[in-house]
């Protein structure tokens, strides 16, 4: 890497390191655009056979609860967010609360740990594996929530202006 050809020393545990900066960057655009769009548009589907914005806010927070539940080796039952939830605040909140959760499967996460295999939807995976899916799914949607910003003129976090 760049850091390492400029002498700075290699995390301790690269791999995982590496995925939770990932999942930091997706994160933060989707609890972002969550907290930006107004409450007015979380109803808002651009075509009346896809999910509105605040049941893919609703969607996300339960995936992330899933998968990270199996990347952390816990039994947990749905979350049921996009079923129950409809006003932004309930829906920030509990996506706030998944996002927590999924932090909370890195602490004290290595390397080597990060190899060991767990069940996800059936089969056998790393942790680490467990976690990028996650990271995966949460920007996929993020590109959802990119379109119905647009659509409401609204500019997505990861086209804002960075801060100096």
């Amino acid at each position: 890497t760049m850091l390492a050809l400029a002498g700075a020393a290699p995390a301790a545990d690269p791999l995982v390191t590496e995925g939770r900066g990932a999942w930091d960057g997706v994160k933060n655009n989707v609890v972002r655009a969550a907290e930006k769009m107004p409450e007015e548009n979380y109803a808002f589907k651009p075509v009346p056979e896809v999910r509105s914005f605040g049941q893919m806010i609703g969607h996300i927070a339960d995936a992330q609860y899933m998968i990270c539940s199996a990347a952390k080796s816990e039994k947990r039952d749905p979350a049921g967010v996009e079923k129950t939830k409809t006003t932004k605040a309930d829906l920030v909140a509990a996506l706030k609360e998944s996002v927590s959760y999924c932090d909370s499967a890195f602490t004290g996460l290595t390397d080597a740990k990060a190899m060991e295999t767990v069940k996800m939807f059936g089969r056998e995976r790393s942790r680490l594996a467990a976690l990028y899916a996650n990271t995966s799914h949460s920007n996929e949607h993020y590109g959802n929530l990119v379109t119905y910003m647009r659509i409401k003129g609204l500019v997505p976090p990861s086209s804002e202006p960075r801060q100096k």
